[in-house]
């Protein structure tokens, strides 16, 4: 079993995550924005094999979380969940390397054939 941190603002979309995730045998933690001076203590408290993350919240996106998360523990897999289709984002989610890019609506098997990949 892995252990996969969520982070999204939208307590709906947590919910509806952590739900996919744990039908297929995941332990989830998840939490919304917390301050990004918090973020990579939080990330290493849990230990987590992957990081899972929206790219648009208020406190910060999914650049910065995966800068972060990879300062904390260089290396983790992480994947961005975005409504966006705009170059723009595509290009900066990919300099950084993330694991995996999620276009919004998202769909469960999708969501667990990239956690399978990526794991």
């Amino acid at each position: 079993m892995s252990k996969i941190v969520v982070i999204d603002d939208s307590k709906f979309m947590r919910n509806l995550l952590t739900r996919f995730l744990e039908s297929a045998g995941h332990e989830v933690v998840s939490w919304g924005d917390v301050p990004a001076s918090e973020l990579g203590d939080r990330v290493l408290e849990q230990d987590p094999d992957l990081v899972i993350t929206d790219f648009q919240m208020p406190l910060y996106n999914g650049v910065v979380v995966t800068q972060v998360v990879r300062k904390a523990i260089p290396g983790l897999p992480v994947v961005v969940l975005t409504a966006s289709h705009d170059p723009l984002v595509i290009k900066a989610l990919m300099l950084e390397e993330v694991s995996h890019i999620l276009h919004k609506p998202l769909h469960s098997e999708e969501l667990l054939d990239a956690v399978r990949g990526v794991l």
